[in-house]
Order: structure tokens, then C-alpha cells, then sequence
């Protein structure tokens, strides 16, 4: 039978319909004053067009077309969605119990891990680095449900479970030796450097995006020292490169000068901690481009809520005779010139306090714009993420945060932000 006329220009259209792209959904954003972390300077009433969940342009502000949806932060500091570089979202959380990790199961963590994601995105952190949590993949998950827009959280770049030696400080220690520790609490116990780079192929193969190494013992970890190294030269070097054959990379864990020149030699992009970094260790990261993560505001928070709750007195003497150290450190590495990023141990305090940091890094020997950048583009470097986050820039992610007080004048002022955006989307 014939189609009418009528009805083969009913046909095509719904054939031009279904090939053509949907137009973007777009809005405007003022902000009064912005900014710019790729040039560390602050810009003055901006009109920011986001299509869809991406920055399109920023200009000078002119009225938007008749009818656009606008955001108006005019009466705002509009600066780019924060990066912390070291949290645990997928964990319950630091107490005074050693047996805490295995007081909860898989599905009660679950659940943990969506509330610590709220409250992070909300404090106006849109991207995290999660390093590690105790029931393996929980974190994988958890940035598979931010993802697909199940919850809300940050984005997450997550490593799936620690790589440590047995007894390590990435293990679940404390107990007795007849004590059976929960299979999916030690995925990336290794034995050796072979062991090592098969551990890593089985995380890459479960959906983490990079790794992260326990290179010496814990403040928070019971049987272990924090100056100790406890994997080998030949095991980080192997797992550095099962990372980079499976298009990741490594971090590090370490506090002692030996492991962390050790970790830098074997070829991680970045050290966590980084406690008791020695003169050559500052020199050695420099030379060789690798970051420093070190979370200089955690050791007050330890000192203080580990001593009312009645924490572990090893943890509390292990903390005492690293914290002064890593700030002396951290003074050195800025005024070396190292690249150090935005990283809180977030976890250990409550999530949604991360911005608590910036004022310490201040206090140490930055300045609030460095801070700040710390926190963006210089976080987003490290994570591979400097074309989507990190900036206020044509082609990001549309994530920003707004505060009515100047950060610039005091830093401070991130601890309580007033409006955040990520993708397009206002969340508060």
C-alpha cells in the first residue's frame, strides 16, 4: 500500500528526528568575582554558558538571551569544584576499636559510602582521589553508582584495595594469630613481585583506575612504624608497572624518608604522607616531577579526638612524632618548589570537614591562591582529569563552587561553602 503524502512527510521526519542530536540544555552562571586557577588570578563579573554538564565559554558579563535559565552568583567568589587527593569514603570510618573494619558488613558499608559521597560533594569537593578502603571494590561500586546517577558524591578516581605486605600497613592488624581475617580485607596482600604484579592485573580487571602502594608502616595501623619500608624495591617497581601496562598509575603510602626515595625510584606519580621526607627525598620528587599529598591538618584532629576518645596509644605516639615533622616537610617542598596537591586523610575525621586543610597549608608556607590551586588544577594534573575538572575553562565539567566571603583574604572561608555545582547540576 501507498503512504500518502501526508504520511511520507511524517516518516521522514521522524527519521530526521531520531538521527539528529537533542539540543543541549543550557544555562548561565554570574559570578561576581571568579577564579581563574590555570592563571592564578581572580576575574571580575563573568557569565559562565554551560551546555548540558560542560563550560562552553566564559566572558565578560552581558545579559543572557530573554528567557535563559541564569544562576546568579553575582554577590559571590565563584572558584572550580574542590579535589581532595586522599580520602576513604567507602570505609566506616577512624575509631578507638582496632576491630572496626570488622564490625560492619559489605552492605552496611554500602550505605556508609553514600552518606560520607553526600557529604563530601556538598562541603564543595566534586572530585576525590579515594585511597583505599578495607572491603575490597566497595569503592568501585560506589563511583559506579555516582556515575549512573543512583546518589549523589564526587567524582572518584578509586584504587580498589591496598597493596601491602602481610601485616602491613594496609592490612587489618591487632589480633591474634588464630584470628581469621575476612578474604575481600586482604585482595592485595603480596608476597612477592610476581605476586605483586598479578595483584595489580586483578584490580585493573574489577574496575580501578589507578593504585595505591603501602610503601613503609602506618600512624593508624597497629604492629607497623611509620619510618619502617615494608614493600621491596622490586615489588613496588613491578606494581608501578602492571599500573602503567593497564593505562593507570601508582601512588604511595609513605612516612619514612627510605620509602619514600624508594617508592620515587620505582616510579609512583605521587607520595601520600610523605611524614618524614628528608631533604633528598624534596630534591628527588622534584627532580623526578612526582607530587607530594601530604595532609598536614590530620595530625591536630588525631592528637585531639584520638586522646578524648581514647584511641590506641601507639597510634597516638606514632602521630606525635610525625606531625611536626610533616609540616617542617611540607614548608620545604613548598619553598623547593615541589608540586603538592590537595590531599586530607579524609576518614580519619569526618567527611564534609575536608577545607579544614587549606588554612594549615597557609599556616606552612602557601599562600591562599596556592592553596587553592593545590585543590584544582594542580590535583587535576595529577589525576590525568586537567581537560575535565580542576578550572573554570571551556570544555570542563561544569563544577563550581561559590562563597559569599573572599578565600583570597581568608582561606577559611571554603569551610563553609555556599553554593556547589557539578555537571550543571546545583546541589545546594
Amino acid at each position: 500500500m501507498k503512504l500518502s503524502r501526508v504520511n511520507r512527510l511524517a516518516a521522514a521526519i521522524a527519521v530526521l528526528v531520531a538521527i539528529t542530536p537533542a539540543a543541549a540544555e543550557t544555562r548561565y552562571v554570574r559570578a561576581g568575582k571568579m577564579i581563574d586557577t590555570e592563571k592564578g588570578v581572580v576575574l571580575t563579573d563573568r557569565l559562565i554558558r554551560i551546555d548540558d554538564d560542560r563550560i562552553v565559554s566564559v566572558t565578560p558579563y552581558a545579559p543572557p538571551p530573554e528567557g535563559a535559565k541564569l544562576v546568579d552568583w553575582s554577590g559571590f567568589t565563584v572558584l572550580p569544584g574542590l579535589i581532595d587527593m586522599h580520602t576513604h569514603l567507602a570505609d566506616w570510618g577512624q575509631t578507638n576499636n582496632i576491630a572496626e573494619p570488622l564490625l560492619h558488613s559489605q552492605q552496611e558499608i554500602a550505605y556508609v559510602g553514600l552518606r560520607n559521597a553526600r557529604a563530601t560533594v556538598l562541603a564543595g569537593f566534586t572530585t576525590v582521589h579515594d585511597v583505599g578502603c578495607f572491603r575490597a571494590f566497595s569503592d568501585v561500586e560506589l563511583r559506579n553508582a555516582i556515575n549512573r546517577g543512583d546518589i549523589i558524591g564526587p567524582r572518584m578516581n578509586v584504587v580498589g584495595a591496598y597493596i601491602t605486605v602481610p601485616g602491613g600497613g594496609g592490612e587489618v592488624t591487632g589480633f591474634a594469630p588464630d584470628v581469621k581475617i575476612p578474604d575481600d580485607m586482604r585482595v592485595g596482600v603480596v608476597n612477592d613481585a610476581n605476586d605483586a604484579r598479578l595483584k595489580v592485573n586483578y584490580l585493573f580487571r574489577h574496575g580501578v583506575n589507578s593504585i595505591k602502594l603501602i610503601a613503609t608502616g602506618a600512624v593508624l595501623a597497629e604492629g607497623t612504624e611509620p619510618g619502617v619500608q615494608e614493600l621491596t624495591d622490586d615489588e613496588m617497581r613491578a606494581a608501578v608497572e602492571a599500573a602503567k601496562a593497564n593505562g593507570g598509575w601508582a601512588t604511595a603510602h609513605a612516612h619514612g624518608a627510605e620509602g619514600i626515595k624508594a617508592a620515587i625510584r620505582a616510579g609512583v606519580r605521587s607520595i601520600e604522607h610523605a611524614s618524614l621526607i628528608d631533604d633528598e627525598g624534596i630534591a628527588l620528587a622534584k627532580a623526578k616531577g612526582v607530587f607530594l599529598d601530604m595532609d598536614v591538618y590530620n595530625g591536630d584532629y588525631i592528637n585531639e579526638v584520638g586522646a578524648k576518645e581514647g584511641w590506641p596509644e601507639g597510634y597516638l605516639r606514632k602521630n606525635r612524632e610525625t606531625t611536626d615533622a610533616q609540616r617542617e616537610g611540607f614548608r620545604k617542598a613548598v619553598k623547593a618548589g615541589v608540586k603538592l596537591t590537595f590531599g586530607t586523610d579524609a576518614g580519619v575525621y569526618p567527611h564534609g570537614d575536608n577545607a579544614r586543610q587549606f588554612k594549615y597549608m597557609v599556616r606552612y608556607g602557601m599562600t591562599p591562591m596556592q592553596a587553592i590551586q593545590a585543590a584544582t588544577v594542580v590535583s587535576a594534573e595529577l589525576l590525568g582529569w586537567s581537560a575535565d575538572v580542576g578550572a573554570i575553562a571551556p570544555g570542563h565539567y561544569a563544577d563550581m563552587v561559590a562563597v559569599a566571603a573572599d578565600p583570597l583574604k581568608d582561606v577559611s572561608a571554603l569551610e563553609h561553602v555556599d553554593h556547589v555545582m557539578k555537571g550543571g547540576e546545583q546541589l545546594r
